[in-house]
C-alpha cells in the first residue's frame, strides 16, 4: 500500500487529512464515530485569549453548495483549552494543532507564549479576524498587516508556525511571500470568503451579523486556484483547504501545490468523510502506481 505519511514544518502526519477549525470542535463528539487517529491531525476550534460566548443566532446560513457563517470565535479561552481540552486530546493519537484569534497583536503574542509551553504540535495563526486598532481593518488582508503580526507572533511562538490566509485579498502570492518573509513555517489556506444571505420576505439579512464566512464546496475552485498561485511563490509548505470533501478533491489540491489537506464544511453532512476519503485517496495511489502521497504535491502541469 502506498505510504500516506507526510510531514509540514518539521511535524509528520500519518497521512494528510486534517480536520480543520471551527467544524471539529475540540474532537470530543466526533470520537464517536471512530479513532481520532484515523485522522492525521485536528486544527482546533479556534481559540482566543479569554472566553467568547461568540455571536447572537442566527449565525449559520445555507448557501448553494455549502454554507455562511458567523459564529463569532465562542470558544472557552486559551487556558481553560490547555488545562482541559489538550490532556484528552494528546491521548487520542494523532497530531493537535491550536489556531488562535486575537484582536490585537499582544493578544496573540500572549496565546502564542502560553501554547510554546504547552503539549500542541503546532501553532494556527488566524489572521481573518478583526484589528480593533486600526478600526476594524484585518491583519491578513495587508502584505503590511501580514507581516506586522507574523513577526510579532513569531518572537514569542517556539511551535511551528501555520499562517491561515484570508482569500479575501487581491494577490494571494503577495500576501504568502509576506508570510513567509516574517517567519511563517507553512501556510494554511484558504479561511472563507465573505457572503451574505438575505431573506426576501423579512428583508432582513438571514445571519444576525449581517455577513458570515462562506465554505463548501461552492469555495473549492478558488482555493485550488490560490493554492496554486502561492505555491509557485514561497518554499514553505501549504496546508491546502475550502470545499474539499472527495477524495478527488484532496488529489487536485495536493497538485496544486499542497502538502496536506484541511476538511471542514462537510463534516456537518458527513461526519465519516475523512474515511471515505482516505479510503478512496489509497486505493488511486495504488491503482496509479504511487508509493507514497508526497508524491502529488506540485505535479500540476500548468499550459
Amino acid at each position: 500500500m502506498a505510504d500516506l505519511k507526510v510531514t509540514v514544518a518539521g511535524v509528520e502526519f500519518a497521512n494528510p487529512l486534517i480536520a480543520a477549525s471551527g467544524t471539529f470542535g475540540f474532537g470530543h463528539e466526533y470520537s464517536e464515530f471512530y479513532p481520532l487517529s484515523t485522522l492525521g491531525g485536528i486544527s482546533c476550534k479556534g481559540i482566543t485569549l479569554k472566553e467568547r460566548p461568540g455571536n447572537p443566532p442566527p449565525r449559520i446560513a445555507e448557501t448553494p453548495s455549502g454554507m455562511l457563517n458567523a459564529v463569532g470565535l465562542q470558544n472557552p479561552g486559551v487556558d481553560h483549552f490547555i488545562e482541559k481540552d489538550l490532556p484528552w486530546l494528546r491521548q487520542q493519537g494523532t497530531k493537535i494543532l491550536a489556531n488562535i484569534a486575537g484582536n490585537t497583536p499582544e493578544e496573540y503574542c500572549q496565546m502564542a507564549e502560553k501554547l510554546s509551553d504547552s503539549d500542541v504540535d503546532m501553532v494556527e495563526l488566524n489572521i481573518s479576524c478583526p484589528n480593533v486598532k486600526q478600526g476594524g481593518v484585518q491583519f491578513g488582508t495587508s502584505c503590511a498587516g501580514v507581516e506586522g503580526i507574523v513577526s510579532a507572533v513569531r518572537k514569542y511562538c517556539r511551535k511551528p508556525l501555520v499562517v491561515k490566509l484570508s482569500p479575501n485579498v487581491s494577490d494571494i502570492g503577495e500576501i504568502a511571500v509576506a508570510a513567509e518573509a516574517a517567519g511563517a513555517d507553512a501556510l494554511s489556506m484558504i479561511n472563507t470568503l465573505t457572503g451574505m444571505r438575505i431573506d426576501i420576505r423579512t428583508r432582513r439579512p438571514i445571519i444576525r451579523n449581517n455577513t458570515g464566512g462562506l465554505s463548501g464546496p461552492a469555495v473549492f475552485p478558488v482555493a485550488v486556484r490560490m493554492v496554486w498561485q502561492a505555491s509557485s511563490r514561497v518554499h514553505i509548505p501549504i496546508i491546502g483547504m475550502g470545499g474539499v470533501s472527495r477524495w478527488e478533491d484532496v488529489v487536485e489540491l495536493m497538485l496544486a501545490g499542497a502538502s496536506a489537506i484541511q476538511i471542514g464544511t462537510v463534516l456537518f453532512s458527513d461526519p465519516y468523510a475523512p474515511v471515505k476519503i482516505l479510503d478512496g485517496l489509497r486505493s488511486y495511489l495504488d491503482s496509479n502506481g504511487i508509493a507514497s502521497v508526497t508524491e502529488l504535491t506540485g505535479k500540476i502541469q500548468a499550459y
